[in-house]
């Protein structure tokens, strides 16, 4: 049984997809941008204020799922550029600092939504 995970706490999709989709007790989370889900709008211009509205964004949709950072078990991260890799490495250190660390894949891509600089996703699975 699916079901979908919506939180206002969080940007709406800006696509034919869901902010996050439940299987069971595991929680598939759509990859987030660093939209502010007052205002729609991209969050700063710099890597690390960027990145930090990600992990909000993330957060609210775990919360409203139930589910915490420490829940995490895979994490894909995209970069506009690799040379902002340490930067969002440190800021994604605050969050997923737990006792087993989730799996993880970093790529630089081309473009990604909006002119982002980061999109990450993320698996979740309730204990």
């Amino acid at each position: 049984m699916f079901k979908k995970i919506s939180t206002p706490n969080a940007p709406a999709a800006i696509g034919p997809y869901s902010q996050a989709v439940q299987a069971g007790n595991t929680l598939y989370i759509s990859g987030q941008i660093p939209l502010d889900p007052a205002t729609g709008e991209m969050a700063g211009s710099t890597i690390e204020v960027q990145a930090e509205q990600v992990f909000k964004n993330l957060g609210a949709i775990l919360t409203e799922a139930g589910m915490t950072f420490e829940n995490v078990v895979k994490a894909t991260v995209l970069l506009a550029d690799i040379g902002d890799f340490a930067a969002v490495n440190a800021i994604y250190g605050k969050y997923l600092c737990g006792a087993v660390l989730p799996a993880r894949a970093a790529f630089a891509v081309k473009d990604l939504p909006k002119g982002a600089l980061v999109e990450i996703e993320m698996i979740a699975v309730a204990e």
